[in-house]
């Protein structure tokens, strides 16, 4: 068996296992089980410094029950739509936090094609750090391979992200935010800086530049418990 092959089928175990154990301690634990939705709208749609769409909307689902958390979410994305599962098992206190869980990132119409991950997660105070491996199925032309790590912090409001590809996927890109309430909506502004690589544009020679953009968001959040 490859190497590639044996990560391929790790990433799938990965993300069925943490669905399937998902379901059945949420089952167990029915009575701390707690529901909520999301439903938000983004003047740019990016996704790992990715632009996906302009102008997105976007609804979700999520379930948690003790360390155990499954969820839906999906979004516009122009021809179709994207369609995420995900689910983890984790804990952890305001000091240090972990988990370990898998996402599906599926598509209805000719955008992308599926991407299948496994996620880890650790947190200390406000610093976050994710890395996740993956599989892209690539519309039957020769899967690929790839990992993301991501390095965060957050401070009253105010967010920022560095994160890069490797293996079979490259590139590199900076996030940083700055979300509140108001209205009883939440409200957010990002700026994105993506290299060459991600930024999909080019210079006046043709050659593949940087690129910059501002986002603005709005999303609202509903507690569907009924506790």
């Amino acid at each position: 068996m490859t190497s590639r092959t044996l990560r391929s089928r790790l990433t799938r175990v990965a993300l069925t296992a943490a669905l399937a154990f998902g379901l059945l301690s949420g089952t167990a634990a029915a009575q701390d089980v707690s529901v909520s939705a999301n439903a938000g709208w983004v003047s740019q749609y990016f996704y790992r410094g990715l632009l996906q769409k302009t102008s997105s909307a976007s609804a979700g689902l999520d379930i948690s029950a003790g360390l155990v958390s499954l969820g839906t979410w999906a979004a516009d994305v122009g021809d179709g739509s994207e369609i995420d599962v995900y689910g983890s098992v984790g804990g952890g206190n305001d000091t240090f936090s972990f988990s370990v869980g898998g996402t599906g990132y599926f598509y209805t119409g000719q955008f992308d094609d599926t991407y299948l991950e496994a996620n880890f997660n650790a947190g200390a105070g406000p610093l976050g750090v994710e890395f996740s491996i993956g599989q892209y199925e690539n519309f039957g032309m020769g899967e690929q391979d790839y990992w993301f790590l991501g390095i965060s912090a957050s401070h009253e409001g105010f967010s920022g992200t560095v994160g890069t590809f490797g293996q079979d996927f490259d590139g590199t890109y900076g996030e940083v935010g700055y979300g509140f309430s108001a209205g009883d909506m939440d409200w957010s502004i990002s700026g994105i800086v993506n290299d060459s690589t991600l930024s999909g544009l080019f210079d006046d020679v043709g050659a593949p530049a940087p690129g910059f953009t501002l986002v603005f968001g709005v999303s609202k959040t509903f507690d569907l418990t009924g506790n």
